[in-house]
């Protein structure tokens, strides 16, 4: 008994060239199968031959918790081997499952909107469907959520540790019968090696061909056998570091583009965009430096002097504003750089520790414990501390100051006198600013501390003639994060920018009062003038440090029972059953500075915390109906399976759940396979509960603005929306002074400029939301396998994905409450009063300008996905040329469509979000101690956006991306010498957009890994 035991766990975890091969999924785009291992085994064909005599071992894959043959799978799956991580130089599991061609990269990348490019995190996203749809398991148990704000429960890849990584495997469509919550695109499961016996170094580095983009990674790894091989225990340790980059480090990105209004557009239908590309965008109101206006209010002739700005030594020198297009851009010039305002890539350190162990406590059972350590930083470059003239009236206003300001020079003060004479008789000046030097640094950074221990007992046993296994596993798993950067603290900065000479020594005003009640000790005054000029004490004062700490924490209980029920005509009827309790906690503390109020004009609620427990039974059956020595015509073999799963969450409720399948083997070689399933995604803590903030933002696109109101899924009901809008708001669409009063709706929603699309106008409240209900799928899966047994070696698959999911949980910001507002001819009413606008002109803002509004988790209607999978893998070894092997995967996505009310849909596939087409081809040799490996990534031509055209996008097409990579590997004893190209030509994404191929560009890699 315990030899077959012990055979089936080895091979569980050490899937060799048979078991990937036959992987129904057709293993994988990878060198998963036979290259994976091909110093351990026979020659393939060999291996082949063996392999069609002997029947493959049973084992549990992804997918199921029956153990089978593992090309008897009814779901399309694809294998990450260990060797892929090899040949591709990957310094974490991100990195691989970026490659699969079904996955939507999660790049922490900004893509030139102006948002930042991220936490550092990355999840997987099976076909575009969120993060949030697809379920993370570690060795088929689940892992506590990595993720917080409106996070969905996601689990970082960054936290896996490569020295005892086996393989990855991704069921794609569905799972949640088996294994519960969030298995609606499919399931990732990081699989660990069972036994590892000896010492394993590894070393990795790798720079860009532009000298920078240093990237390196150390890991080392230790097992031993003890108990004359009873028990095992491994520990694996390792570092990696990938860095930080701005826009101006690559030159698609460096070229500033966006789009402004086209003066040039005279309607819907001229085949003029209604936008033009500004290229070396810059705002020209503000600057680094500080650029010097006579009124508070952003117009060309607002400028002191026509022109003038502070040198960064804090002189007064001319000032270019570029070519103006209109608030708040311009092309080229002297202010702020729109490629300066956010970074392009987070830099991201993870240290990771492992440790895993076996022990068999008897011949039948076995006692296993996992434990798991690891550190991630995600490095990024936020919006920065503006004080500028596009924010008058605000905390965010321009600095006002008089010739009297101690820290102006002389030569400053004759220049200003001169350029402005009410200034030299003592009326302000107002200077408008981005400051860099406010705070000891402008970075943002999310941390985590991710800890999980997991004890299990497992084993088998046997009644007569039937086979049974059986597991129970307790885990505890916590992690604790922690999103922080500096702000400024209002009132401080209010004290420290109003500074006076006393005694000869410039100091706070407040210090120099009269009124010792108002003096600081602290208080260290602000020299606002020039680049850097803050000093130390300066920042010290005024800085505080904001974000939020959260804590996700995990118990999980898990036990199984599978094994053999009866034997039928055509095989064993096998089962499996379990039981699972989860108890899930979050604590959510915002910084001090978040819950006071102390910048950004909002506050944020207390500590929040909360929690639940679910209770989820599930079974599992396995009917073989036809075998093949029934000698049926056109039926080999064909087999049926059904999966069920009731689940009493706390807060979420009760749901059913389950999936039936087949598998029709019609004649050697030649498989259909099917099936159907409903599954669910409850929603998280984080969505529930995250408490509220309130701060001061823009609003996103305004589906109203001049600019996009011919645009969206369907324009006629947007503008007949916005239109009613107007016409029954008449202070909508006036400005400042009057401007536009008096017009018809038409003109004044013609004329409409919403300028909280661009600056901080608009107050957002952002937060957990008790309303939301469990999301529900139906996934329906069918495909053929094809293994000519003519061809040895070949393995041809294609499904066809179908997935139907309603009431989806979706992140909602302000520019998504708008657009589902106005896209639709009847919106929920709950959507609409999202967000609010003014009524009439401020005196800075027109009428209409979206003033408040709301970033939440919201049930999003309906979402649905069509698409396929295709792969192909081969393996062939001529006589005397070593072994090949072929792996091609491609994703064909013919739908991808969201609706929030069910009556408008937005299609993304076929846009850059999902391009119709996604594919990767490998070609692996390998002879004696020489490898060489090379790869191609295919991305189809696409829609720059969903409903692209050229009547709203200047570059409504994106052209088709292609880029290779190159790797060898040389074995010499003990040490291998590894190194490649990623992207040796060079390839940048599809213009315009960065985010659509490979920004970084060419880089180099060379790693050594020793083996004793």
């Amino acid at each position: 008994m315990m030899t077959d035991y012990r055979k089936r766990q080895l091979l569980n975890c050490r899937t060799g060239f048979a078991v990937l091969l036959a992987s129904t999924s057709a293993p994988a785009l990878l060198l998963g199968s036979t290259a994976a291992h091909a110093q351990d085994i026979a020659p393939p064909a060999a291996t082949a031959e063996a392999d069609s005599a002997a029947p493959a071992e049973e084992i549990v894959v992804t997918g199921s918790r029956i153990r089978r043959d593992p090309a008897d799978e009814t779901a399309p799956r694809i294998v990450v081997s260990e060797q892929e991580f090899a040949d591709r130089g990957y310094t974490s599991a991100a990195e691989a499952l970026n490659q699969i061609t079904s996955n939507s990269p999660q790049l922490n990348q900004a893509d030139g909107s102006g948002e930042q490019s991220g936490s550092g995190q990355q999840f997987p996203d099976l076909f575009g469907l969120g993060a949030g749809r697809t379920l993370t398991l570690v060795n088929g148990r689940r892992m506590v959520t990595s993720s917080s704000g409106l996070g969905d429960a996601q689990v970082d890849a960054n936290i896996i540790p490569l020295g005892l990584l086996e393989r990855v495997e991704v069921v794609q469509g569905g799972g949640a019968a088996v294994y519960g919550s969030d298995a609606i695109a499919g399931v990732v499961n990081y699989v660990l090696k069972d036994d590892f016996e000896g010492i394993e170094l590894d070393a990795q580095n790798g720079i860009s061909s532009r000298g920078d983009y240093h990237t390196y990674s150390l890991r080392g790894t230790i097992g031993t056998n003890f108990a004359d091989g009873r028990g095992n225990i491994a520990l694996d340790v390792g570092y990696a570091h990938s860095p930080l980059l701005r826009f101006t480090d690559r030159p698609l990105s460096a070229l500033g583009r966006l789009t402004q209004s086209n003066p040039d557009d005279t309607g819907p239908d001229d085949g003029i965009p209604s936008v033009r590309e500004l290229l070396d965008a810059h705002f020209w109101e503000f600057n680094g430096n500080g650029v010097i206006f006579n009124i508070p209010a952003p117009f060309p002739f607002a400028l002191t002097g026509g022109g003038l700005q502070f040198a960064p030594d804090g002189g007064v020198t001319g000032f270019d504003p570029g070519t103006n297009v209109g608030i708040p851009f311009a092309s080229g010039g002297d202010g702020f750089a729109y490629t300066d305002l956010v970074g392009l890539r987070t830099g991201v350190d993870r240290l990771t520790a492992n440790a895993i162990g076996h022990y068999d406590l008897t011949d039948a059972i076995t006692l296993r414990g996992e434990f798991l350590y690891a550190n991630t930083k995600g490095t990024e470059i936020p919006q920065g501390q503006s004080r500028t003239i596009l924010n008058n009236g605000t905390y965010a206003g321009p600095v006002v100051f008089t010739r009297n300001n101690p820290f102006l020079t002389a030569d400053a003060i004759a220049t200003l006198s001169a350029a402005s004479p009410s200034f030299a008789a003592g009326a302000p000046l107002f200077l408008s600013k981005y400051f860099f030097d406010l705070t000891p640094d402008t970075q943002q950074t999310t941390e985590t501390d991710t800890y999980r221990g997991l004890l299990a007992l497992e084993g088998d046993f046997g009644l007569g003639d039937r086979d049974f296994y059986w597991s129970v596993s307790g885990s505890y798993a916590r992690v604790e994060g922690e999103s922080s950067y500096w702000e400024v603290d209002n009132a401080k900065y209010n004290n420290a920018i109003n500074a006076v000479l006393s005694g000869g020594q410039i100091v706070c005003a407040i210090n120099a009062d009269a009124d010792p009640s108002n003096d600081d000790a602290a208080c260290a005054p602000i020299n606002p003038f020039g680049f850097g000029n803050v000093s130390a004490d300066a920042q010290q004062y005024v800085s505080v440090r904001a974000g939020m700490d959260y804590t996700n924490e995990q118990i999980d209980f898990l036990a199984t029972l599978g094994g053999d029920i009866v034997e039928l005509p055509a095989g064993m009827a096998k089962f499996s059953v379990a039981y699972e309790h989860r108890d899930e906690q979050a604590t959510f503390t915002p910084k001090e500075a978040n819950r006071l109020g102390l910048f950004g004009g909002g506050t944020m609620e207390e500590i929040q915390s909360g929690g639940y427990d679910t209770d989820e039974i599930s079974a599992e059956l396995l009917i073989p109906i036809i075998s093949r020595d029934m000698a049926i015509p056109l039926v080999r073999s064909l087999e049926l399976n059904a999966a069920g799963r009731y689940v009493d969450n706390s807060l979420a409720g009760g749901e059913e759940v389950w999936d039936l399948g087949a598998r029709w083997e019609m004649f050697e070689g030649v498989t259909l396979r099917a099936s159907r399933s409903r599954n669910f995604r409850a929603p998280t803590l984080t969505q529930l509960i995250a408490p509220s903030s309130t701060g001061l933002s823009n609003a996103g696109v305004d589906p109203c603005d001049a600019d996009r109101i011919n645009a969206g899924p369907n324009p006629d009901v947007r503008y007949a929306n916005c239109l009613a809008l107007f016409q029954a708001n008449p202070g909508y669409g006036t400005g400042p002074d009057g401007a536009n009063d008096g017009l018809s709706a038409e003109d004044r929603l013609a004329a409409f400029q919403d300028p909280a699309e661009n600056f901080q106008r608009t107050m957002v409240t952002t937060g957990g939301n008790p309303d939301l209900r469990n999301e529900v799928s139906d996934t329906f899966t069918y495909g053929i396998v094809l293994q000519p047994y003519f061809i040895p070696g070949l393995t041809i698959s294609a499904d066809r994905i179908e997935i139907d999911l309603e009431d989806g949980l979706s992140a909602f910001t302000t520019e998504d409450f708008m657009a589902a507002c106005y896209d639709n001819t009847d919106p929920d009413p709950a959507v609409c009063d999202a967000f609010t606008r003014l009524d009439v002109s401020d005196g800075i803002s027109p009428g209409g300008t979206v003033v408040t509004g709301t970033t939440t988790t919201f049930n999003a209607g309906v979402v649905k996905y069509r698409g396929e999978i295709y792969a192909i893998d081969y393996v062939f070894a001529p006589e005397g040329l070593g072994d090949f092997h072929i792996g091609v995967n491609a994703t064909h996505n013919t739908l991808l469509t969201t609706s929030v009310t069910g009556e408008t849909f937005t299609r993304t596939d076929g846009t850059y979000f999902k391009p119709e087409w996604e594919g990767r081809f490998n070609l692996d040799w390998q002879k004696g101690p020489v490898r060489l490996s090379y790869q191609a990534y295919y991305l189809d031509k696409t829609l720059n956006g969903p409903d692209a055209t050229i009547e709203n996008n200047p570059n409504p097409v994106l052209d088709s991306n292609l880029t290779h990579s190159l790797s060898g590997q040389y074995q010499a004893g003990a040490f291998t010498l590894r190194g490649g190209v990623d992207n040796f030509t060079d390839e940048e994404p599809s213009y315009p957009r960065i985010s659509y191929g490979d920004i970084l560009g060419r880089r180099f890699w060379i790693g050594v890994n020793v083996k004793m």
